[in-house]
């Protein structure tokens, strides 16, 4: 997915910029980048590197020295490198972008024709940042070009532009994805980051969240709005579920406190008979916690993470890498599983990789019996909104492969499979189960998703669960 941050302070920003954006790090594995504006030679300072080998202190920490400025921004970029300095009318600007433009080939064609150019490729194709800054300088001002990006693209866009003497930050039109603003507590300053979490450790208390489609213009002394926000919003729901890290806070709802809370409604009604509840490091040990609790039984860390080395199995690109990734992360624990009938928690189930391997090690290892309890319902489509994933196509998906083997090519049945409790949905996980030798499975129904989020369902995109959100033809309203 990817996340960003910047700094506008009173004094040099570099800092906050590089520890800021290191706390974005767990929602991307691939590019890495910052860049400052240095106002006494009057020049931008960018350095853009590839992590997907390694991690982005080691890769920024020994440039510091050359970064200068009270003015930056960086990102976690699962897509392009990042960020991109433009020479306009507009005058010289960095961006940086959380996005993902479904029509960018349709879109470069246009501009090309116009006599446009593109100084950027990602892999031999358009750079999607070079995109939105060519979209962006059609328009007179800063807010028209925003404004003509949000009606030109299909898909979604947050982005932090970096000027001579301010940052600019535009949250997505439909606020898929958090932007959010920290104040300096010794009043030196502002910052925006996507995850909340970037903040405390910095100096800064949360402000407030901007709200879909905002732009604001940070200096080191104000926060103004250019562009109001709009009351349309489907932020996403996968945020919550996995993307987020405990601390970070998106729309009041914090993070943690909601898995827990997930986890807590599953436990009171669970009937199974079970000896311990163990959560999936990371972002299933909230849920496996509040299942404990609602169930009251106890808690118990019977698989344990090796440490953060280890990226997210789902992000490589190759299925044998991904499946290497899955396996020796995770570490189970002998004794705490040996003749208990263990129940896990964890946040989905996407292609299946991470459950491949283990389920078996874990019976190899003396579980009696393994159940497994998973935050969200089970995910029937892609997202076009996003890039949640690396996916390729909806076929990745575990569920998609079983409803085709079912049913054929066919996509008619979908909301069957996406409706609990049906026989079609009943028939899915059982299939789930028996592949992988589970002695139970359940998904939390969308019901329960929404309640622990607290944001009333027409707020939040649930699309990948019952495919309920859609592009509208302007691309400026959910349906």
């Amino acid at each position: 997915m990817g996340g960003f941050f910047g700094a506008a302070l009173k004094k040099s920003c570099c800092n906050d910029l590089f520890y800021g954006v290191d706390y974005n790090s767990h929602l991307g594995t691939r590019r890495a980048g910052m860049v400052t504006y240095d106002a006494e030679d009057h020049r931008f300072c960018r350095s853009i590197h590839s992590i997907e080998n390694t991690y982005f202190r080691t890769k920024f920490e020994d440039e510091l020295s050359k970064f200068k400025g009270d003015l930056g921004i960086g990102v976690i970029s699962d897509t392009d490198p990042q960020p991109i300095v433009i020479n306009s009318h507009l005058g010289k600007f960095a961006v940086v972008t959380v996005a993902r433009i479904n029509n960018i080939n349709q879109l470069e064609k246009e501009l090309l024709d116009r006599g446009a150019h593109f100084g950027e490729l990602s892999s031999g194709k358009t750079n999607p940042t070079e995109l939105v800054a060519l979209l962006i300088n059609e328009g007179k001002t800063f807010e028209e070009g925003i404004e003509n990006l949000f009606k030109r693209i299909e898909g979604s866009c947050s982005l932090l532009i970096l000027t001579e003497d301010s940052i600019i930050a535009v949250r997505d039109q439909l606020g898929r994805t958090p932007v959010i603003i920290g104040e300096k507590e010794d009043g030196s300053g502002f910052a925006v980051s996507s995850e909340s979490t970037a903040f405390p450790n910095l100096g800064y208390k949360h402000l407030r969240d901007l709200g879909p489609g905002e732009m604001v213009v940070v200096t080191p002394k104000e926060v103004k709005t250019v562009l109001p926000a709009g009351e349309d919003m489907q932020v996403c729901s996968f945020l919550w579920v996995y993307y987020g890290f405990p601390t970070s806070t998106y729309e009041d709802t914090n993070v943690e406190e909601m898995r827990f809370k997930s986890g807590f409604e599953m436990g009171k009604t669970d009937e199974s008979e079970v000896d311990c509840a163990s959560g999936i490091p990371d972002s299933g040990v909230g849920m496996a916690l509040g299942y404990a609790a609602g169930k009251g039984i106890p808690y118990m860390r019977c698989i344990s993470k090796y440490t953060p080395t280890w990226p997210r199995s789902f992000t490589p690109s190759e299925q044998e890498r991904r499946n290497l990734v899955a396996k020796m992360k995770l570490v189970p624990n002998e004794k705490m599983l040996k003749g208990r009938r263990v129940l896990f928690c964890d946040d989905s189930i996407v292609r299946g990789t991470q459950l491949q391997d283990n389920v078996k090690d874990l019976y190899d290892l003396g579980a009696k019996e393994v159940h497994i309890r998973i935050a969200c319902p089970p995910l029937i489509y892609g997202c076009p909104f996003i890039g949640f994933t690396s996916s390729k196509s909806d076929m990745e998906l575990i569920t998609r492969r079983i409803i085709r083997e079912f049913d054929g090519d066919t996509t008619e049945n979908l909301s069957k499979y996406s409706t609990t409790g049906s026989p079609e949905y009943n028939r899915m996980v059982d299939k789930i189960k028996d592949i992988f030798g589970l002695t139970s499975l359940k998904f939390n129904p969308i019901e329960t998703l929404v309640e622990s989020i607290g944001l009333p369902k027409e707020k939040i995109c649930t699309h990948c669960f019952d495919g309920s959100s859609r592009f509208h033809p302007c691309n400026k309203c959910k349906k």
